[in-house]
């Protein structure tokens, strides 16, 4: 289950996010980074290219397919770029962080831009709500005992021993963007379906003419296996801790933006190598409370806000990158394992 605790109320007639709020604009954490945004897509996209450069110079060789291996690292990051243009971190116009967003979403690993971003719009408003969230719904994996027990046959088995087939199917979760973007497609405006489906398409063909040009059959079929492997198994790691077995709110439960933000998020500890490895992801109590903010300002703002959590009172969960994932998959297992009357 969930870790539980007592919600702290917010005083009556006030807001405990206000000075906080007041206190980190007048920091100036809040203002773009365009330096460190053009240096990091054009280091990006220049490193890709230079993968795919080493590909053709090699030749035919089994080597070839260990470049997957950076190839996957650059994807997953061009995806954190990706979702910082989405929270219009790079830039405040929401129209050129809409067009970033194609280019490295759509255009560059092949992920529907307007998609996700709807859907990501919709967990940060409610995270870990159930009936809300839509990154805690019933899927491939189940997040609660009542949805367990709607669960039959294989998919009851799956519940079951989720806790073990977690980073198996996060290899899945590269193709299962890809495939999941086309399919949203239909639920886009004629305009933009034209716009995403274009870029998508664009991707698609590009990515495999260099790899079926530059490569034999056999060796870019395990190429695309290892990189699209990879790639989804980097990305999912990254979101993994950050909510999972955290307090859920319920049906009926309102609580207010710190609140919301804070009980139900988990900072994973760690220093410069971790920052890069999660994307700042890390710092997610930071990104829920402030989603607009430039990713390398999480980690300067974040005593501003463990001390401020302390100051009214409110649990500030914090932990090391491994014991994160062992209370991620304690949760998937404790609700995957559940009795119906539980």
């Amino acid at each position: 289950m969930p870790e539980t605790l007592a919600v702290p109320r917010d005083r009556k007639g006030t807001s405990d996010f206000s000075p906080l709020a007041r206190q980190v604009r007048a920091s100036g954490l809040m203002n773009r980074r365009t330096g460190y945004y053009s240096f990091s897509i054009a280091a990006n996209v220049l490193a890709t290219a230079a993968v795919w450069v080493a590909v053709a110079v090699m030749g035919d060789t089994w080597w070839q397919i260990a470049l997957a291996v950076p190839a996957a690292l650059l994807s997953t990051r061009t995806g954190f770029l990706g979702h910082d243009a989405g929270h219009l971190q790079i830039s405040r116009s929401a129209r050129t962080g809409r067009l970033l967003g194609f280019l490295l979403g759509n255009l560059m690993i092949g992920m529907s831009h307007g998609w996700w971003i709807d859907k990501h719009n919709r967990h940060h408003a409610n995270p870990n709500h159930v009936d809300k969230d839509p990154d805690v719904a019933a899927g491939a994996l189940v997040w609660t005992p009542e949805q367990t027990a709607e669960r039959q046959g294989l998919m009851l088995w799956a519940a079951r021993h989720q806790d073990r087939l977690f980073f198996p199917m996060l290899l899945l979760e590269g193709l299962n963007l890809q495939v999941t973007s086309v399919l949203e497609l239909r639920k886009r405006s004629p305009r933009v379906r034209a716009v995403e489906g274009t870029l998508l398409a664009v991707h698609a063909v590009g990515y495999l003419a260099l790899a079926f040009g530059l490569m034999s059959p056999l060796h870019a079929v395990v190429f695309i296996l290892v990189h699209q492997g990879l790639f989804g198994l980097h990305l999912g790691s990254a979101f993994a801790p950050n909510h999972k077995g955290m307090p859920m709110p319920g049906p009926g439960e309102r609580w207010d933006h710190l609140r919301r933000q804070v009980l139900t998020s988990r900072n994973v500890r760690g220093g410069p190598v971790t920052d890069w490895m999660l994307g700042g992801l890390n710092y997610q109590i930071e990104h829920h409370l402030f989603p607009s903010m430039p990713r390398p300002n999480l980690r300067k703002v974040q005593p501003l806000v463990r001390e401020h959590c302390a100051l009214v009172g409110l649990p500030y969960a914090e932990t090391g990158l491994v014991d994160s994932y062992s209370r991620s998959l304690r949760h998937l297992r404790t609700v995957g394992t559940a009795s119906p009357a539980e």
